[in-house]
């Protein structure tokens, strides 16, 4: 308290007690441009475009379980699908899962991003900036695939009680239902029966994502002859999203196989009985490798590029609200 008033520090303390998630939107201190509360913004915003985006294609992702799970049924495409799905359930039916796709995204999204951005930064300070550079692209890879390893621990039991809820309605009321009635009936093995096919589509889904956006992106601001940071933010956001789309349909094309998959897996009965390897390769020789590729690869493509260039863009912007600049590599030849 000083002059009869609050002092700076004063007022720092009781704003971050009284303003919820104050510390966020608190500045890193001077000279610590990459610490502890970048990384915490870092995550925070991945979680938030993770579950806004997941959230928001609802609808294409349930009618694309659908065709995955039953293409005979479901025959007539995304758009077919969705009056299919709304004249036999109603318009309710294109949110199943809802619940379970946004929090469990938020939660990838929040692993993610933010640890994309913690792995690529310490590649970066472990090798220089110059060696950096010249490897960049093994560094998106590395640092994408890592993050979403640890992230994929945490999605698995809620993509589990979404793909059972999408794929029998009756199933649950609710993500807390459906995560009792699977435990009850499963147990803890049953959240992760479908963590292998999970790594396998996500892992190289997320190391395309990243490697290619930051490809895509590297090459906008090469055309446009413009660093990011010679960018408005407006203009860096575009950026993020036209290379979001180039990089959502290139992962998605990647990762369909493995989609199917876990999408088949997660059904009762699936495969018939014994290990999850043998249930897998079960599945894989019913469907046929080209079903496994094809099937529903469209409404995928669609909804990925959608979803992808929407992650980046949210991301981006969510930095900028959070006052925190983005990392991006740097050429030290260009200085």
């Amino acid at each position: 308290w000083t002059d009869g008033g609050w002092g700076d520090e004063e007022l720092k303390k009781a704003s971050s007690q009284i303003v919820p998630g104050a510390a966020l939107l608190a500045p890193s201190p001077a000279g610590a441009k990459y610490d502890m509360m970048y990384y915490l913004k870092g995550a925070a915003a991945g979680g938030i475009c993770c579950s806004v985006t997941h959230g928001a294609l609802c609808p294409v992702d349930v009618v694309k379980t659908r065709v995955q799970l039953d293409p005979v049924k479901y025959n007539t495409g995304l758009v077919g699908g969705m009056r299919k799905v709304v004249a036999e359930e109603g318009a309710m039916a294109l949110t199943t899962g809802l619940g379970a796709t946004a929090f469990g995204y938020f939660i990838q999204g929040w692993f993610k991003f933010g640890g994309v951005e913690f792995f690529k930064i310490q590649a970066v300070e472990a090798l220089g900036e110059e060696k950096a550079w010249a490897n960049k692209t093994g560094i998106y890879l590395g640092a994408a695939a890592c993050a979403e390893f640890i992230a994929d621990i945490f999605l698995c039991p809620l993509e589990a009680v979404r793909i059972r809820a999408v794929s029998d309605p009756e199933f649950c009321d609710g993500l807390a239902d459906g995560f009792g009635k699977m435990l009850k009936a499963d147990g803890i093995g049953g959240f992760y029966a479908g963590f292998l096919p999970i790594l396998a589509k996500q892992v190289p889904y997320t190391m395309a994502k990243f490697a290619v956006q930051g490809a895509a992106s590297d090459a906008i601001y090469g055309t446009l002859g413009k660093s990011p940071s010679e960018m408005s933010s407006g203009g860096n956001v575009g950026v993020s999203l036209g290379s979001g789309v180039i990089a959502g349909v290139a992962a998605a094309i990647i990762s369909h196989p493995a989609d199917t998959l876990l999408s088949k897996i997660n059904k009762v009965g699936a495969g018939g009985d014994g290990p999850m390897m043998t249930r897998l390769l079960n599945i894989a020789k019913e469907t046929g490798m080209v079903n496994l590729c094809t099937v529903g690869l469209l409404p995928r493509c669609v909804m990925i590029g959608t979803l992808t260039a929407g992650q980046f863009g949210i991301f981006d912007t969510v930095m900028n609200a959070l006052g925190a600049s983005k990392f991006h590599f740097h050429d030290p030849n260009s200085d």
